[in-house]
């Protein structure tokens, strides 16, 4: 049992992979190759850099002497200048040349890019998956006929799958947003103290060109297509905003989800998987809590709300550069990632593991029917001959009446059987309960559903295939 402190989204909530991504271990690899793409870069360009040094930079990129690092940030209190003195003490002959003409935000921010930009390819992934396993629930249960609400009171009916289509459609722009981030990434490049590029028009005797193909080789070699045009010190934190938003857009999708199946499993219609030595309650043992799902809402209520931290930071930036956004920095960005990846694993899992109940959804739905069916039977009734305004009447007499049996009395709607009773609609009991087929009154419900998984879904799980059949495992 540890005694101090660890933050649960990296115990019981996001998978290893994001973990990874975060990890000082990351970071400092990521440090180590951009100090070679800058180094190569120099001398590309035309500085005293030999091949020889180069080349001991690349041997010790990955055998990261952390000891002496963290030996020699104790007596200079700076991190990257300790990484700097710990990789020079590997690299003898390299050691003069290292982080030549940059500053901290060289590999500090650049480096930051790089992993939120890996972690969204890893968020894209899941979203992907989710939505693919999103879609053969819809198209399963895209002719089953449900009630639908709107503010909670029974509607129109609809169907398991068109609802399920609505989901899907909030994933999509999520994606969208996703996708559409990782396009457009840019890294900071190398910009020196205040942006201007003076240490390095210093280096490069004036020449300008050179100082613009710092940036643009630094890019390639790090696998990107350029950097910001302009900065101070630090890339705008206006992205960091950005993609915290496009992450609260994915935590509020998952937030209307898990929502809407926490209310079915209250109706009894739909429930999130249940495994068979899982318990519920500590004092009701037969209880099925969607514990899953309160989940998914609790770990995106903090994502939405953690999108604040950086809006806010991106606001109060004083000229080129504070450093107030930097404890922030450490802790909203990698958390915001880490419960979004816990959130999508916890939507896989229960998507892929949903449990419907067709004979309860039927029988809440033909409870509420025959009030939904009363414009089918009064246009059938006027098709005979009778009067509009007198049948309306008639039918929202019948319509009170049956509604206080239901409410007030607890007994079964007898609306149909009024309906028939009453001489005016001239219609049998067994004509009316033909009438009250669910399918007739789903509208376009399932060629809905087919139409958007063949237009719209089809095509992305097409265009990201390869990303398709991962496996998720939640750890409670």
């Amino acid at each position: 049992m540890k005694d101090i402190y660890e933050t649960p989204l990296g115990s019981r909530y996001a998978s290893k992979e994001m973990q990874y991504l975060f990890s000082p271990d990351m970071k400092f690899r990521t440090w180590r190759r951009l100090w070679i793409a800058l180094a190569e870069t120099e001398k590309e360009l035309g500085l005293d850099i030999t091949d020889e040094q180069i080349a001991e930079l690349k041997e010790h990129s990955e055998d990261i002497n952390y000891e002496v690092a963290q030996a020699r940030e104790k007596i200079v209190r700076h991190d990257v200048m300790s990484h700097v003195y710990a990789y020079g003490q590997q690299c003898p002959k390299a050691a003069g040349i290292i982080h030549l003409g940059a500053t901290s935000c060289y590999v500090g921010d650049n480096t930051d890019i790089i992993i939120m930009d890996e972690a969204l390819k890893l968020i894209r992934k899941k979203l992907v998956n989710v939505i693919a396993e999103l879609a053969k629930f819809a198209d399963q249960y895209k002719e089953l006929p449900t009630l639908a609400f709107t503010h909670f009171q029974p509607a129109q009916p609809t169907t398991v799958g068109k609802r399920a289509a609505l989901w899907l459609q909030d994933l999509l722009m999520d994606l969208d947003d996703v996708q559409h981030q990782i396009d457009q990434a840019k890294l900071l490049g190398c910009k020196g103290t205040t942006g201007t590029q003076a240490s390095f028009l210093e280096l490069f005797d004036g020449d300008h060109e050179k100082c613009r193909a710092l940036d643009r080789r630094i890019a390639e070699k790090m696998g990107y297509s350029g950097c910001f045009a302009v900065s101070g010190q630090t890339y705008t934190r206006k992205l960091d905003s950005r993609v915290l938003n496009v992450l609260s857009g994915i935590a509020q999708s998952a937030t209307k989800f898990s929502n809407d199946i926490r209310l079915l499993q209250h109706l009894k219609e739909i429930e999130e998987p249940f495994e068979k030595g899982q318990i519920g309650s500590s004092a009701m043992a037969y209880k099925r809590n969607p514990m899953r799902s309160e989940r998914i809402a609790s770990l995106a209520r903090y994502v939405m709300v953690d999108a604040l931290n950086p809006a806010i930071t991106t606001a109060t930036q004083w000229f080129e550069r504070t450093l107030d956004d930097s404890a922030n920095k450490r802790i909203s960005i990698p958390e915001a990632f880490l419960a979004v990846d816990g959130i999508l694993s916890l939507y896989l899992n229960v998507v892929d593991g949903l449990v419907v109940y067709p004979k309860v959804i039927e029988q809440r739905l033909m409870k509420e029917l025959p009030f939904m069916a009363t414009e089918n039977i009064m246009m059938d009734a006027v098709k005979r001959g009778g009067n509009r305004q007198e049948l309306h009447e008639r039918i929202r007499v019948h319509s009170m009446e049956a509604g206080r049996q239901v409410k007030v009395e607890g007994r079964e709607n007898d609306l149909l059987e009024r309906i028939a009773a009453d001489e005016a609609f001239g219609v049998t009991l067994d004509e009316l309960k033909d009438i009250l087929d669910p399918a007739k009154y789903v509208g376009r419900s399932p060629e809905q559903v087919t139409e958007f998984l063949t237009e719209c879904v089809n095509p992305i799980l097409e265009q990201y295939s390869d990303e398709l059949g991962m496996n998720v495992e939640i750890n409670v």
